[in-house]
C-alpha cells in the first residue's frame, strides 16, 4: 500500500486547503509541480515607509558596530590599580597601599561573616581613646589594617580611630604615605548581623614632619606624626570605604571618579561592578537620627519638618531611612542620592563624627561622584584639623538636596 503524505500550495499560507497525493503519484508528477513554482514565485520585499511627500528612501547608512562585553569578562582591583598607574594617575607605591588596603578589607569581611561561629561578638571590655567601648573585632580589625599596611612598605605613618596617637612605620622602604583609617564604622551592628564598613584617606607624606628614627626622641616623633597627619581633607590623595553586607563592596576614587569593586567569593577578587559612580542630583531620601531632634537647632528642625510634608512629583513626602552606620548611608546615597546628617546638638557640641576618619574621606568620595558635603556653614574638606581624634557635623549628599538644607541654616 502507498504511502500518503500531505501537500500544502503556496496558495496554503493563505489558506487551509490541502491535497493529499500518493509517494508514488509524487514521483510522477514532479514535472508538474516544478512549473507551478516557477510561473507563481512568492517574494517578500521591506521597504522603509517615507514621510509625506517624501522622495524614495536613501540607503541606510552602517550601523556602527556595537562592542559586546564578553561573559566571562571582568576587570579586578589589581588590573584597574595597575592600569591607573600606567595612565599616570598613582605611582606604584600608592598601587601598593591600596592593594594592601584591599587585602584587609578582605581578612575583615572573612571574620565578619564567621563571627559568631568563632566567638567573635560582644565587648573586647575596653575603651578607646574617645571613651567608646570597645568590640572585640574593633581591636582586631586595627591590628589587621595596621598589619598589611606596615608589610606594604609604603607607608610612614599610621593613624587609626582605635589609636591614642598617629604611629610612625619602621619597617617603611619608600613612599612614605599617611593613611588614616577607620577600621569598623558601625561596630553597633556586628552583634546583630547588620551593615558594617572601613573607611580609609591616605594623604602624601609632609617632607617637613617625616620622622628621624635615629635622632628624633619619641616625643620628637610623636609631635611630627601628628604634625603630619592634621590635614584638610582637600589634600587627600585617594579615599574609600568597604562595605560588609549582603556583599562586600570595596569603593575607592583616587582623583578621577568613583569606582566600585564587588568582592566574588568564589575567586576571592574584587571585581569592578560600579564604574564612574554619579550621585543624582536630588533624591527623595533623609537620613538622620530623629531620637535627637529635640536637641537640634530649630533651623534643623524646620528643615525636617519640610522633609515630611508631602510634596514632590508623586506628592509623597521624603523616605526617611537610618541604619547607624556611615558607610551603609554613602553606598546607598552614592546609587540613589538624598541626604544624610550627623548634626550638632545639645549633648555634641561638635557633633559625633571624626573629622580625619570618616567626615574627610567621605566627603572626597561623594564629592569625586558629583555631591556636595558640608558641617552647615563651611565646606567639610577646607576644615584644617586641630586634633587627631576631632569631631565635626556633617551634611552630605546629592548637590540639590545640600542646597536645600542650606537655605533653612542660613
Amino acid at each position: 500500500m502507498a504511502e500518503s503524505i500531505l501537500i500544502s500550495h503556496p496558495s496554503s499560507l493563505f489558506s487551509t486547503t490541502t491535497t493529499t497525493t500518493s509517494i508514488s503519484n509524487l514521483r510522477h508528477s514532479h514535472h508538474e509541480i516544478q512549473p507551478y513554482f516557477t510561473r507563481n514565485p512568492i517574494s517578500l520585499r521591506c521597504q522603509a515607509v517615507a514621510g509625506a511627500g517624501a522622495g524614495p528612501a536613501s540607503p541606510a547608512a552602517t550601523p556602527t558596530p556595537i562592542k559586546r562585553k564578553n561573559r566571562y569578562e571582568m576587570e579586578n582591583l589589581t588590573t584597574w590599580l595597575l592600569k591607573q598607574e600606567q595612565a599616570g594617575h598613582i605611582d606604584a607605591e600608592l598601587t601598593i597601599v591600596l592593594s594592601s588596603i584591599s587585602l584587609a578589607c578582605k581578612q575583615i569581611a572573612s571574620l565578619l561573616q564567621r563571627s559568631s561561629i568563632i566567638n567573635l561578638t560582644g565587648a573586647q571590655g575596653t575603651m578607646n581613646i574617645q571613651g567608646e567601648d570597645q568590640k572585640k573585632l574593633d581591636v582586631i580589625s586595627n591590628e589587621l589594617f595596621c598589619n598589611c599596611l606596615r608589610s606594604s612598605g609604603r607607608t610612614g605613618i599610621i593613624a587609626s580611630e582605635e589609636e591614642d596617637v598617629p604611629v610612625a612605620v619602621e619597617e617603611t622602604d619608600s613612599g612614605n604615605y599617611i593613611v588614616v583609617f577607620d577600621p569598623i564604622d558601625g561596630s553597633a551592628n556586628i552583634d546583630i548581623a547588620l551593615t558594617t564598613g572601613s573607611i580609609f584617606g591616605i594623604y602624601a607624606p609632609d617632607e617637613q614632619c617625616l620622622v628621624d628614627y635615629d635622632n628624633d626622641t619619641l616625643d620628637e616623633a610623636k609631635e611630627k606624626c601628628i604634625v603630619s597627619v592634621c590635614q584638610p581633607g582637600s589634600n587627600l590623595l585617594a579615599a574609600g570605604y568597604c562595605l560588609y553586607s549582603s556583599s562586600v563592596v570595596f569603593t575607592v576614587s583616587i582623583g578621577n571618579g568613583v569606582h566600585g569593586f564587588t568582592l566574588d567569593p568564589a575567586y576571592g577578587e574584587f571585581v569592578l561592578t560600579h564604574e564612574d559612580i554619579k550621585i543624582p542630583k536630588s533624591g527623595r531620601i533623609y537620613s538622620f537620627n530623629e531620637g535627637n531632634f529635640d536637641l537640634w537647632d530649630s533651623k534643623l528642625q524646620n528643615y525636617l519638618n519640610h522633609l515630611r510634608k508631602p510634596g514632590g512629583p508623586n506628592g509623597k513626602p521624603y523616605s526617611g531611612r537610618y541604619i547607624g552606620c556611615l558607610v551603609g548611608e554613602i553606598h546607598r546615597m552614592l546609587l540613589y542620592g538624598g541626604i544624610y546628617g550627623n548634626p550638632k546638638n545639645e549633648k555634641a557640641k561638635s557633633g559625633n563624627l571624626r573629622l580625619l576618619y570618616e567626615c574627610a574621606p567621605m566627603s572626597y568620595l561623594v564629592e569625586q561622584a558629583g555631591g556636595k558635603a558640608i558641617d552647615g556653614v563651611q565646606r567639610i574638606l577646607d576644615i584644617q584639623p586641630d586634633q587627631i581624634h576631632q569631631r565635626t557635623p556633617i551634611f552630605i549628599g546629592s548637590p540639590d538636596e545640600i542646597d536645600k538644607l542650606a537655605t533653612y541654616l542660613a
